[in-house]
């Protein structure tokens, strides 16, 4: 039997896969250890690459290298994902049957995408597959056994990429990845596959009728794979004896089925069928050997049915006489549909290891971010609801001179408490350190606006060109938009960007803040003497210390200092809550496919900080009826006090001093949260800058590439043929017909006509035309010298076979009279066999 059909494989280019996977994996994966992906992507990178030069070899070897690319690129796909707007790397691929025509170049295919990677690896893996499955012994059981897995398991890959191609490659494919051809690979490896199965039950000696019926749904395979083969749009692509193959497979099995039908009738005592089917089976090989042409084996089984036939017919003529039936009486021969497409296998390699295995999935990661992110939004605002109460309360007792007023009853020159407030400030620094703090801000703040302005600039002067370009060339300039693609990185860049611009606001705020009590500060930051002298004398209030007011304000105070001691502690664990998400997250990916991260996230916090979020509640409710209570002892305590001028100046003085010392432990707060806020940004805003830049030269290679293929298809386009030279500057008459033309004279009123070839004007009209000097005897009309092999007997020329010789009576083309009526000048005769054609220079009739 003829030899099975093996796809031929794609044909690929070695790619960079480490720098842009690492990229993405330093800038995404921000807490990942670099040892735990380095060696990983070396080694994806060499998998690669050997995936390229593995896959000429015909041996299931070569077929477990392609096995654990394609399994890795399936385990990557959800951790570092490779597109044209996340990871930017250009995947080339050749169509499979390209010869390397000069329209190659059209048949070929590069896109950023690991989905057209992981359609065009699996596309090789068929290939590869089919070359194995053909290349095995088929006398051999082994080899048969494997035959029919790989064409079954070839049968599936390609049934499974005509479902999922246009999907997975987002724009019009390469020839060899049509739906239509997929289909057709698909119906010829089944075909294949039966066919093996069909040997093996011939090797093993099975009975007639079950053979009989394995060759006839070979048959109806063969005939679907023909049908969808001879489809219009893919007709053209197969090479030259693929078809002819098939067509005369698709007879041969048929006929093999009614060879072993025609068994089993011979077995029943149904000879007049047995003859029948052998009748019919010889009709189909020779149906097969007219359409296989070179391809034809099936000679030894013709000669064997030929034997039967003979021996058949020869036994009923003498013996039985059975009646010989019409084919259309005798009864179906049944299918035995035994090969079936395999599933595409997951993994497909059974000793596959994740090289990545310590990188999370990117919905895990951003799921995990999406957390953190909301967990962030709730520290800060209970955070925040917890310092802006102390800060009210910090402003209140302030604006009351408390704790001083109290203080300030003992007679010292200065409270215990406002010098103890002057050494902590001291020992931060004062307000040196301040200043050095404030001087820092705008550094840092010119330096993120400056690294996320190039990068704007970047994408904008990148999507300029682009448009530029594509106005220029219009459809030609098939790329895609860079709108489509910036569109993530522009709304990271304009978050970044509104993220600056609310910190430019609170920096005002802070510096307004600062200027408001940096005098106060600096009083507090000088030493205990120069503190003493700014302070005016203490009021004669002594015989207050031990009144029951001051008691009362005293312990309200300490109320004031636990509310705040007690604060801390709640501020500690709002910020150290945590919670392991990684696992419930992994778990909701496993079980549904996806990751409800909302649901998920906002059950866990709920569960955290509800009670965090309650005693921030009950502390500020307590705030409120101490502050109530402080205040209504205050106004009391002022009543009793003997009030004087110094006495209120000193008053005044303690409270800005007060509240300079709480203005001074938040701006110092504040300013270092600013500081830690602009170097933590200065990093993302590198990445997001690298990433532009890694995206921009991308970018302008993919441009570059396809100007080249632009400016090749515009030098190669033939360029329109030069008009026609006028007579009078010497240039030959032009013929105005795409007829040939015709050495004898013409009717000029005919369309197209020409003069004749003699020079002289014709009087076609009267039909007076005179040849230019008569004939010498024995010669003819003198010829004008013609191109080699042109025969002036058969006007046709160039014109379909069929109408090279008109029927009498009929008008060829450029004719005025019928063919066959008489010009009005001697005809010539056609040349007898072996003579020269006329027309040669120097050559005449004899």
């Amino acid at each position: 039997m003829a030899a099975l059909i093996s796809v031929p494989l794609k044909k690929t280019y070695e790619v960079d896969l480490v720098k842009p996977l690492r990229t993405f994996i330093q800038n995404t994966f921000t807490q990942a250890n670099s040892d735990d992906y380095n060696q990983a992507l070396s080694e994806f990178n060499k998998l690669r690459n050997t995936m390229i030069t593995k896959s000429v070899d015909k041996h299931e070897s070569a077929l477990e290298v392609l096995y654990r690319y394609y399994d890795q690129l399936v385990a990557i796909e959800n951790k570092l994902p490779i597109a044209e707007n996340q990871i930017r790397v250009q995947f080339k691929w050749r169509d499979a049957f390209d010869e390397g025509s000069f329209l190659s170049g059209k048949r070929t295919l590069a896109i950023a995408s690991a989905a057209y990677e992981k359609v065009c690896l699996l596309f090789n893996i068929a290939s590869l597959q089919s070359q194995i499955a053909a290349a095995q012994n088929q006398e051999n059981n082994d080899g048969l056994k494997l035959t029919v897995k790989l064409f079954q398991q070839a049968c599936g890959i390609y049934g499974h990429l005509k479902d999922i191609v246009l999907s997975h490659v987002q724009q019009d494919p390469t020839p060899d990845l049509n739906p239509d051809t997929l289909s057709a690979l698909s119906s010829l490896m089944l075909a294949q596959a039966q066919e093996a199965i069909y040997r093996k039950a011939t090797q093993d000696k099975m009975k007639e009728a079950m053979i009989a019926k394995l060759a006839y749904q070979t048959s109806e395979l063969y005939s679907d794979a023909m049908k969808l083969m001879q489809l219009g749009s893919i007709r053209d692509l197969w090479p030259k004896d693929w078809l002819p193959t098939v067509v005369m497979k698709q007879a041969g099995f048929h006929a093999m089925a009614e060879f072993y039908q025609s068994i089993v009738a011979q077995q029943t005592k149904s000879y007049g069928e047995e003859i029948a089917r052998l009748q019919h089976a010889q009709e189909l090989l020779a149906a097969s050997q007219n359409r296989g042409g070179a391809t034809f084996n099936f000679k030894a089984e013709q000669a064997k049915i030929q034997r039967a036939l003979d021996t058949a017919t020869k036994d009923n003529n003498f013996i039985y006489h059975d009646k010989i039936p019409d084919l259309k009486t005798l009864q179906p021969i049944g299918k035995a549909v035994v090969a079936k497409a395999a599933p595409v296998a997951q993994p497909m390699s059974t000793k596959f290891t994740d090289l990545f295995e310590k990188i999370v999935p990117l919905p895990v990661h951003e799921a995990l971010t999406a957390f953190e992110n909301r967990k962030s939004q709730i520290v800060s605002m209970e955070v925040g609801r917890l310092r802006n109460a102390t800060e009210m309360m910090n402003s209140v007792l302030a604006s009351l001179n408390l704790p001083a007023a109290l203080e300030d009853l003992s007679g010292e020159r200065v409270p215990q408490s406002v010098l103890e407030k002057a050494q902590q400030i001291q020992e931060l620094g004062g307000l040196t350190k301040l200043d050095k703090l404030m001087s820092d801000l705008p550094e840092l703040l010119t330096r993120n606006r400056e690294i996320l302005d190039e990068s704007i600039k970047a994408l904008d002067d990148e999507e300029r060109s682009d448009v530029q370009l594509r106005e220029q060339f219009k459809e030609r300039w098939t790329r895609t938009p860079s709108a489509s693609l910036t569109k993530p990185m522009r709304d990271e860049a304009m978050k970044y960007k509104n993220i600056l611009d609310t910190a430019i606001q609170a920096d005002h705020i802070v510096k307004n803040k600062y200027d408001t009590h940096k005098n106060a500060i600096a009083l507090l930051s000088k030493p205990k003497a120069e503190l003493e002298t700014a302070l005016p004398a203490a009021s004669a209030a002594g015989s207050l210390q031990n009144s029951a007011v001051v008691k009362k304000l005293r312990d309200l105070i300490e109320q004031v200092n636990t509310i705040k001691a007690e604060r801390d502690v709640i501020e500690v664990e709002v910020k150290d809550a945590k919670c392991d998400m990684s696992s419930k997250f992994f778990a909701a990916l496993a079980s549904e496919g996806m990751i409800n991260e909302e649901a998920i996230s906002q059950a866990e916090l709920d569960r955290i900080y509800s009670p965090l979020r309650e005693q921030v509640s009950d502390s500020i409710h307590r705030q409120e009826m101490v502050l109530a209570q402080i205040q209504n002892a205050n106004t009391e305590f002022c009543n009793a006090k003997t009030s004087n001028q110094n006495a209120a100046q000193r008053e005044t003085l303690l409270k800005d001093l007060a509240a300079g010392f709480d203005s001074f432990m938040e701006l110092k707060s504040n300013i270092e949260e600013g500081t830690k806020f602009y170097n933590d940004l200065t990093p993302l805003l590198v990445r997001l800058q690298t990433k532009i830049n890694d995206f921009c030269f991308a970018r302008k290679t993919e441009k570059d590439e396809l100007m080249a293929d632009l400016q090749k298809a515009i030098v190669n386009t033939p360029s329109q043929a030069p008009p026609i030279t006028p007579r009078y500057q010497g240039g030959p008459p032009q013929a105005t017909s795409s007829a040939p033309s015709l050495p004898y004279p013409v009717n000029p009123n005919q369309p197209g006509m020409t003069q004749n070839p003699f020079g002289q004007p014709g009087n076609f009209p009267g039909g007076n035309w005179q040849a230019p000097y008569p004939p010498q005897p024995g010669q003819g009309y003198p010829m004008p010298q013609m191109p080699a092999g042109y025969n002036p007997y058969n006007p046709y020329m160039g014109y379909p076979a069929q109408n090279a010789y008109p029927q009498q009576g009929q008008n060829p083309p450029g004719y005025a009279p019928p063919y066959g009526q008489p010009y009005p000048y001697p005809q010539q005769q056609p040349p007898q066999a072996g003579y020269p054609y006329p027309g040669y220079p120097g050559q005449q009739y004899r």
